[in-house]
């Protein structure tokens, strides 16, 4: 799985990060702890970080092409993740053909298939914690066969199981602070969970939904937050400021305190089950977006809320059939009537396309990217990555970002 290829921006910056402690350990000769704290926090803010760049929508709306398909997948594809690894680009997935995947980008290839779970997967995640603390490529999904297992690529094998829902489990999210040590899950047993990962157990159940708990997500990672601070922890033990969000077929969204691992706010407006919800991303301050979340129903509709005002502010309607899939994209448009630059918001759905946005703007999708392709048969997820190529390119247009999206069908296709 290693590549022998041209050195990432991440790998120079590491290389910086490296030089600049030799420096001070030279000067100072007692700084072994501050070297692995530094090193540490700079691999996992690297690893779990959204990009901060963003890219001129024009350029990929007007150039933007199929670029590459992966097939295999008996059933239709309910999650993706991606991961960049030794210059190697890799997406998981998970099915309902009851199996996890691991594709090669590079090679256009299935490379790995893990086939444990009993009943079908509903959602899959490169889990940043294993990474961060042993340099480890682990896979995390959850399924309808009520549990969560772990999947060490290298070693073709699963090592770890975590049973605790009484139904099937919808969504996982792993936490943003301490390293990803935590992680959180959704279930059709109407609850959601809150694990330990470096432990194993589980420390917290949230139980005031009153249906399915569909999506869930953690709020990003704080730009002031000390990362390996032990004490930053879960419930009884800290986790300063961090929420979870949920979306539920009762048709609600619910937010939670870590710390106090209370209900605090409740979301209503969707006139049907919530399919997905997403808390947008710190570096989209400037342009409108953090403070909110996104979220995606079987009313046909998108609609973004804020946070500090527990309000909708928002709802985007166009689509013909349910959203699946919702996800703020690295892409910005010029919006003549605020002044300024908008971030744009991406949704995909079973009626088979999926839609750009003005998140400024309530009026018609900027772009429909039509699926025509019978046999895709639907959207049913969504994810933004930088291919490699275009990750080197000094090019700063909409060509740099690719779409990927799993189909209900089976494929997986990359756009861009």
């Amino acid at each position: 799985m290693l590549c022998d290829l041209d050195q990432s921006e991440e790998d120079k910056t590491k290389k910086i990060i490296q030089h600049w402690i030799r420096i001070l350990k030279i000067k100072l000769g007692w700084i072994h702890d501050f070297n692995k704290l530094v090193a540490e926090y700079v691999i996992f803010i690297m690893y779990n970080l959204q990009s901060t760049n963003f890219f001129n929508f024009d350029v990929f709306r007007s150039s933007s092409k199929l670029l590459k398909t992966f097939t295999g997948h008996t059933g239709n594809i309910r999650s993706i993740d991606c991961i960049t690894l030794d210059n190697c680009q890799f997406i998981c997935s998970g099915s309902l053909d009851k199996t996890v995947r691991v594709w090669d980008v590079d090679a256009n290839e299935q490379i790995q298939l893990f086939n444990g779970h009993s009943w079908w997967v509903y959602c899959v995640k490169f889990s940043s914690y294993h990474y961060h603390n042993y340099r480890q490529t682990v896979i995390c999904s959850s399924s309808e066969d009520k549990t969560i297992r772990f999947w060490d690529i290298k070693n073709s094998q699963q090592f770890q199981l975590f049973k605790g829902h009484a139904d099937g489990v919808c969504s996982i999210k792993f936490s943003p602070f301490n390293s990803g040590r935590y992680l959180c899950s959704g279930s059709f047993d109407k609850t959601i969970c809150l694990w330990d990962v470096e432990a194993a157990k589980l420390l917290h159940v949230f139980n005031r939904h009153k249906n399915t708990v569909t999506c869930v997500d953690i709020s990003p990672l704080q730009s002031n937050s000390d990362n390996n601070n032990e004490n930053n922890s879960i419930g009884v033990i800290g986790g300063n400021g961090y929420t979870i969000c949920s979306g539920s077929y009762d048709t609600t969204i619910c937010m939670w305190d870590i710390e106090t691992v209370k209900q605090f706010m409740v979301f209503k407006g969707h006139e049907n089950w919530i399919s997905d919800v997403k808390y947008g991303p710190n570096e989209l301050g400037i342009n409108y977006g953090a403070n909110t979340i996104l979220s995606g129903s079987d009313d046909n509709s998108v609609r973004l809320w804020d946070i500090r005002s527990s309000r909708q502010i928002q709802v985007f309607n166009g689509h013909k059939n349910i959203v699946t899939a919702v996800e703020y994209s690295p892409f910005i448009v010029n919006n003549v009537k605020v002044g300024g630059s908008s971030n744009v918001i991406c949704s995909g759905s079973l009626d088979n396309t999926i839609r750009f946005w003005d998140i400024r703007s309530s009026k018609k999708e900027l772009y429909v990217m039509k699926r025509y392709d019978k046999e895709d048969d639907g959207i049913k997820c969504i994810k933004f990555i930088q291919l490699k190529k275009n990750r080197k390119s000094n090019c700063d247009s909409g060509c740099n970002a690719n779409l990927c999206y799993g189909s209900n069908s089976g494929q997986i296709h990359i756009w861009g």
